[in-house]
Order: structure tokens, then C-alpha cells, then sequence
């Protein structure tokens, strides 16, 4: 580690007269202590620094195009960078203990207030100067580059500039590689002298093996945001990496490890073996992670389509559990897309969402909201303590949300068929929403929103005009998937739902070429062996096969698993026939895709379903697999549909 010595930050214009004063400083003032005090010989540097007037001009790209002059320092100025704070003759109380420093900087939310602060100092080390960097800035460069170029013309950041250019061979690695990570962010060219002589430093140690782990992927990252993936360099420190031994590692090692791999390689075929090893070591240490470092390790595994580590994934989501209450925002949306992408789902986990979220909704960012009902929805988890809170987060803060949000909270309650206590205040405020921002609604977002509401018996019938309008049907052939068959299908649907349950609508039609001649319920498929076994009762009942039909297709877009025709006098008639049908029997056979997992509600698409088939026409009866499953034979099945079909009495016409 090194020693910087700022006693007074006073430039000037540099001059001739300057210039000469300037040799004769620097090869008095600009001391290396190492053991004895020995001074290095800085002829080249002022023969340099003379021929262009000493004005080395540091040039700032991207966004800032501004330009910094290191000036003459004055003759008054005296700059330490001691190698050896042990036996430097200026290693005494005037160096401020490190854990202080850090902790004042880090309540200094200005460059001015840190620029005093470091004024206040008399010496630091080249850990402590970086830190200075590092936090100049996080508070200056924001998403749109730097806030304010004069922070690059203040005196005592140039010092530092200086010092770091010209005694880059004296500082530590953490010291070099934290001041160059510091002057990427704040746009420093990479082809200004200061830049080089950070980056040439930073390779020579990594050629030499003086890199840590921790090192080496600071080094990966400054390498990333200067030269993105394509880097040789960042190819060196990769095959370093190889060459470790991953069981030595600690787990904040193999964090930021995970991360190097994940912003450098995404894919991970190049580096699999590397991967491999690191699933296998981490999966003996998940359960000493952090919930942060948990977070950015199932980031990571996403990110790397790490689909072959599903023990990892698997421990991993088991022992996210405990942490659900400590995840932060960003946290627990990694942890919810892992679950999501790996296609896993645990019930303690949802347990431990349905305790913490609607203690925590009202605080929670409404984009960790929509991933949470996200989650609910793609696993088919009504969790009522869950929508009820959301119910109520919506109707007091939905003004504030964006359109994807307001979509991604209501979605799921018509997915999956659930009305809270508070429905008519929740589709009160959706309807305000939607007469105010109907346009700022991209179309498929709109038309998903809609038919959710549909499926749940709110019907947005103020808005179908314009759903079924030109205008808007030429909006949605124009997205990226078009007119295919699943936005079609909610069209057919939202415009049966028109015609069957708001005769009073009055509006525009769907014309017929937007139509489909069956729907598309993905997810609701029927289960095959379940329909088998129905069959099979059937026919022990019936006698013959000809007396009942499978997955027959209707006029009107639904299928019906089974149907079954009689008579006038109730009398079976073969499934063939077409005249003296009196009745007809729709069985709905619903397997467990049919319902929430883990219940026995139905989901709201095989919801709409059995309620459309009863409004254009059909006896509804409905065979649910949790009743039929624990029937041991076919006489057993058999005796139970005679029971739901023909309760009191059948017959057949021979």
C-alpha cells in the first residue's frame, strides 16, 4: 500500500519561470520512502512536461468532451506517495484510520463536501485515494454520463490524477485498480496518459500472477465498461481464473466470479468446465450465502442458461426461503426469475411470500409486485393472501404505475379466476385508469388486460367498441407477433363474451376473418389419461361406444371433452345423430392443469368455458379429476358418472 501527502492544493497557470521551478520540485518534493528515503529521478518527466509547457491534458469522451489540465504544481507543493507506511517518517497520527475515513466518506453526498474532506487530510493511503475516486463517482455520473464537468477541474482532483499517473508502479492492487474503475465511470479517454499508464500497470501484474481473485474481476470489470466482452485482456483473466483452485475460494469470491462470467461470457460454453466446477463447489456452501449473494448467484445461472445445474438451482431456491423477509427489491426479482426460468416452485417458498408480502406490499416497488403475481400466475398459485393485498396496493397507488404494471397486477386475478373481498373498488379503479390512459396502452398489453377481466365476469363493455374497431386491429397486426392465433383467440372471446353475456352491447362486431374456429387455452389442454378412463367408464355404462363422442368441435370455437345426446323423452341417442336431439350433455373432464395448483378452483379460461357451453345450451356436468382419481375400476367410474350424468334416471333407444 502507498502513502499520499496532500498538504495544500494550490495550482497555477503554468509559465517558463514555473516550468524551471517545477524541475527543481520535483526532484526534491516527489519522494518514494522505501526503507531509507531514496529519490527518484523525474528528469524525463520534467524534459516532458517542459516541451509541452506543463500542460498534460487529460481528454474526457462520451458524453463530456471536457478537458482537464494538470497544471504546474507550485514550488510550495510537497506530494508523498509512500510505498511503506511502516517505515515511511510520515507514517504517524496524521494518517487517519481507514475504517473512519470510509465511514465519513461514505456520508459525504457531494463532490464538494468530499473535496473539503480530503482538503482536511494530511495524508491517506492510495486505498483510501481510490475510495475518494470511487465516490466522487457514484455521486456525480448518473444513467445520462457526468452531472457536472467541473468536478474535473478541481485542484484536489487533479492531484490525485497526478499522483495516480506517475507513481501507478508504487500503489497497491487494490489502490490501481479501484482509482481505474473510479476514472472509467467518470469518462476518462482510454488513450490519455493517465488511463495508460493505469491500464499498462494493471497488465504487467496480471502477466506476473500478482492478481488476486477479487483483483482480477475488478480488472474484468473496469475491462467490460472499457472495452466490452471482445477484450483480450479480459480473456487472460478468465483463463487466470481456470487455473485456481475454486475450493479455496470464499463465497464472496465466487460471487463475483459468477458475475465476471456473467457480464463477460453470457452464454458459458466457452467457460462450461469453469462453470461446472464452480456449480459443484457451491452447492456445498448454499447454505452459508448471504441473501444478496444468493440473489446474484441465481442471477447468474439464469443469465448463463445454466439449465444442467438443476441440483444447484433446486438447493438453491430450498434455502432462498429462509431469506425472503432480508431480500431487497432487486433481491427477490432475481430469486422470483429463477424460479421462473428453471420451471421450479416450492411451497415453503410461496409460504414465506404469503407472510411477507402483505406485511410489506405498500412498501415494496411495484415492479417487484408485478414479478410476485408473475410468479403466481405462471405456476398456477392463487395465493388469496397474496391478490387480496395486491387488490388493495392497486386501488390506493395505481395512479403511478406504469401500463405494463397496472397489466401485470391485474392479469393474474382473471387468469386464474379470483375475485377479492375489494373487487368492486379494484375494477372501479382499473375502469378510471383505462377512460384516462386508454391510448398510452400498447395494444396486446390492452387486449391481454381485457380479456382477463372477461374471464372473471368484468366486462369491459365501454371499451369493446374500440377493441373491435379497424384502427386498433390494424395496431395490433403491426406488433411483432401480428394477428396470430392466440390474439385471435381473445378477440373470438372477448367477442362471444359480448354477444352471450352483455346482450345490451350494441357496438361494433368482430368480423369473421378475426376470427378462429377454435379457441387456444394454453395451459388447459385436455389430460389424455383422465379422458381415457372416463371413456372407458362410459362404455361399461353405456354399452356401446357409439353412444358418446370425444373432443368434438361446436359452432361456437369451444371443444367439448364429451358429448352426449338424448332424446325428447331422455332416452341416449347415438352421437352421430343429428335429428329428435332434445338435450345435450357436455362432460368437462378437467385434469389438475385445469385448476391452481394445489386446489381445487378452477382456472379462469376452463371457468369461461363451462359458463359459455351453459348459456349456448349444454347440460354442463363436470368430472374433476380429484374426484374420479382414487376409483379403482372401471365399475367403480362407471357407477360415479351414472350418478353425475343421470341422476335420476337414463335409457337407451335400441
Amino acid at each position: 500500500m502507498a502513502l499520499i501527502s496532500l498538504k495544500s492544493f494550490q495550482f497555477y497557470s503554468s509559465n517558463t519561470a514555473a516550468s524551471r521551478s517545477l524541475v527543481m520540485t520535483l526532484s526534491k518534493s516527489l519522494n518514494f520512502v522505501s526503507g531509507e528515503q531514496k529519490s527518484l529521478k523525474y528528469s524525463s518527466l520534467a524534459t516532458r512536461m517542459l516541451c509541452s509547457k506543463i500542460k498534460s491534458q487529460y481528454v474526457f469522451c462520451r458524453n463530456n468532451h471536457v478537458q482537464l489540465r494538470i497544471q504546474s504544481l507550485s514550488v510550495n507543493e510537497t506530494v508523498h506517495l509512500c510505498e511503506d507506511p511502516g517505515n515511511s517518517p510520515i507514517s504517524d497520527n496524521r494518517l487517519m484510520d481507514e475504517g473512519m475515513f470510509f465511514k465519513k466518506l461514505k456520508g459525504l453526498d457531494t463532490s464538494k463536501e468530499i473535496f473539503k474532506f480530503l482538503r482536511s487530510l494530511e495524508i491517506m493511503s492510495d486505498i483510501m485515494a481510490s475510495a475518494a475516486l470511487q465516490r466522487i463517482s457514484k455521486v456525480e455520473v448518473d444513467d445520462n454520463g457526468l452531472k457536472n464537468s467541473g468536478v474535473l477541474e478541481n485542484e484536489v482532483f487533479r492531484a490525485l490524477c497526478f499522483q495516480f499517473e506517475y507513481e501507478s508502479s508504487k500503489l497497491s492492487n487494490t489502490g490501481l485498480l479501484n482509482a481505474l474503475q473510479a476514472l472509467i465511470k467518470l469518462r476518462i479517454d482510454p488513450q490519455s496518459s493517465l488511463m495508460a499508464s493505469l491500464l499498462s500497470e494493471s497488465q504487467e501484474r496480471l502477466g506476473k500472477g500478482q492478481l488476486t481473485i477479487k483483483n482480477l474481476c475488478d480488472l474484468g470489470e473496469a475491462l467490460l465498461e472499457l472495452e466490452g466482452p471482445s477484450s483480450a485482456t479480459l480473456e487472460q483473466i478468465l483463463n487466470h481464473m481456470q487455473e485456481k483452485d475454486i475450493e479455496k475460494w470464499s463465497p464472496s469470491e465466487m460471487v463475483m466470479v459468477y458475475r465476471m462470467l456473467q457480464m463477460s461470457v453470457r452464454e458459458g460454453k466457452q467457460y462450461q468446465d469453469l462453470l461446472n466446477r464452480m456449480n459443484n463447489v457451491t452447492l456445498t456452501i448454499a447454505s452459508q450465502l448471504s441473501p444478496k449473494f444468493m440473489s446474484i448467484i441465481l442471477n447468474s445461472l439464469v443469465v448463463l442458461h445454466q439449465t444442467q445445474a438443476v441440483p444447484l438451482v433446486i438447493t438453491l431456491c430450498k434455502h432462498s426461503v429462509k431469506h425472503v423477509p432480508y431480500f431487497t427489491d432487486d433481491e427477490l426479482v432475481s430469486v422470483l426469475e429463477a424460479f421462473l426460468y428453471f420451471g421450479h416452485r416450492e411451497q415453503i417458498f410461496t409460504e414465506a411470500l404469503e407472510t411477507h408480502v402483505p406485511k410489506s406490499i405498500f412498501t415494496m416497488h411495484p415492479e417487484t409486485v408485478s414479478k410476485v403475481m408473475k410468479y403466481c400466475c405462471q405456476k398456477m398459485i392463487l395465493s388469496k393472501p397474496i391478490f387480496d393485498a395486491v387488490a388493495e396496493v392497486f386501488i390506493s397507488d395505481a395512479d403511478g404505475f406504469t401500463t405494463n404494471q397496472i397489466a401485470e397486477y391485474i392479469v393474474p386475478f382473471g387468469t386464474l379466476n379470483y375475485l377479492p373481498p375489494s373487487a368492486p373498488l379494484l375494477f372501479g379503479k382499473l375502469e378510471s385508469i383505462l377512460r384516462t390512459h386508454f391510448s398510452q396502452f400498447q395494444p396486446h398489453t390492452l387486449l391481454n388486460l381485457l380479456h382477463s377481466c372477461v374471464l372473471i365476469q368484468r366486462y369491459p363493455v365501454n371499451f369493446l367498441a374500440r377493441i373491435f374497431s379497424p384502427y386498433f386491429l390494424q395496431q395490433l397486426q403491426a406488433q411483432p407477433h401480428g394477428l396470430d392465433r392466440f390474439v385471435t383467440s381473445q378477440l373470438t372471446q372477448l367477442f362471444l363474451t359480448a354477444t352471450l353475456e352483455c346482450p345490451f352491447y350494441e357496438g361494433p362486431k368482430l368480423l369473421p376473418k378475426y376470427q378462429v374456429k377454435a379457441f387456444l387455452v394454453p395451459g388447459c389442454s385436455l389430460d389424455v389419461h383422465l379422458l381415457n378412463r372416463v371413456k372407458t367408464g362410459l362404455l361399461y355404462l353405456l354399452k356401446k361406444r357409439i353412444y358418446f363422442a370425444s373432443e368434438v368441435s361446436t359452432p361456437y370455437f369451444y371443444t367439448v371433452d364429451i358429448e352426449i345426446k338424448l332424446d325428447e323423452e331422455g332416452f341416449v341417442l347415438p352421437a352421430a345423430q343429428c335429428e329428435e336431439v332434445h338435450r345435450r350433455i357436455a362432460l368437462c373432464v378437467d385434469g389438475q392443469n385445469r385448476f391452481c395448483i394445489n386446489s381445487h378452483h378452477l382456472l379462469g379460461e376452463e371457468a369461461i368455458k363451462q359458463r359459455h357451453l351453459k348459456l349456448l345450451g349444454y347440460e354442463v356436468v363436470q368430472i374433476p379429476f380429484f374426484e374420479i382419481e382414487s376409483l379403482k375400476n372401471c365399475r367403480k367410474v362407471a357407477a360415479y358418472l351414472r350418478k353425475k350424468i343421470f341422476p335420476h334416471a337414463y335409457g337407451l333407444r335400441c
